[in-house]
């Protein structure tokens, strides 16, 4: 298997152990806004989307304007969760060091903002492998599952989207990544396998592990 010029990793659920952290605060908060919501559905609705599209969601079923700072509010809980909890995704330090063993270039493309990638990847010492290569929705005009921040991506790391691989637990991220015209491999954490497939990864993997023998490392 030809080897990916570029690999481009999700942040939150792929590198890091953070979705289950972040949807558990965000359905909490979202309920006291007065819009019921499970842990379930939250992770339905809402994982892998940018800040901005979530709260139109929220907005647009509450029929009204948000009467909190629930991003403010959000932020600030999973932080300190993050804080107390967070740890990197099994088998990725692994996975990482073996892509920068085959000389593979890698990147960091997520949703959430660049200061909690940084906190993220800071914290769970995986911060080395990417040094200032992260990029985040804030920098483009359209969140996943627009293609903007994977195009971009590819863009400034100097790789055409053929070139490139996207690593996703999402079905908004999968989704972003097939329209950026790249190959899409699913980690299927919260996210059912199948969603991830019918979303259109290429293929799925459920643990870290596997991602060499699939990047041909």
């Amino acid at each position: 298997m030809r080897l990916p010029g570029l690999v481009i990793f999700d942040c939150d659920g792929t590198l890091v152990d953070s979705e289950r952290i972040a949807n558990e605060v965000f359905a909490d908060l979202i309920t006291a806004e007065g819009l019921p919501t499970s842990f379930a559905e939250c992770v339905e609705r809402y994982m892998g989307r940018s800040a901005s599209s979530c709260v139109a969601r929220i907005e647009r079923e509450l029929g009204r304007p948000l009467r909190t700072e629930l991003l403010g509010l959000r932020a600030a809980r999973v932080d300190q969760r993050l804080a107390e909890e967070l740890t990197a995704v099994p088998g990725m330090r692994a996975a990482l060091t073996a892509l920068a063993g085959a000389r593979v270039a890698v990147c960091v493309a997520s949703s959430s903002t660049p200061r909690e990638i940084a906190f993220r990847l800071r914290h769970t010492d995986l911060a080395g492998f990417f040094g200032d290569a992260i990029f985040s929705a804030t920098m483009v005009a359209n969140g996943k599952p627009a293609p903007d921040v994977f195009l971009h991506a590819a863009k400034e790391m100097g790789f055409r989207p053929q070139d490139c691989v996207v690593i996703e637990d999402s079905v908004a991220g999968v989704r972003a990544g097939r329209s950026a015209g790249m190959r899409v491999i699913g980690f299927a954490d919260l996210m059912a396998p199948d969603a991830l497939l019918a979303a259109g990864a290429h293929q799925v993997v459920r643990d870290a592990d596997e991602l060499p023998a699939l990047l041909g490392v």
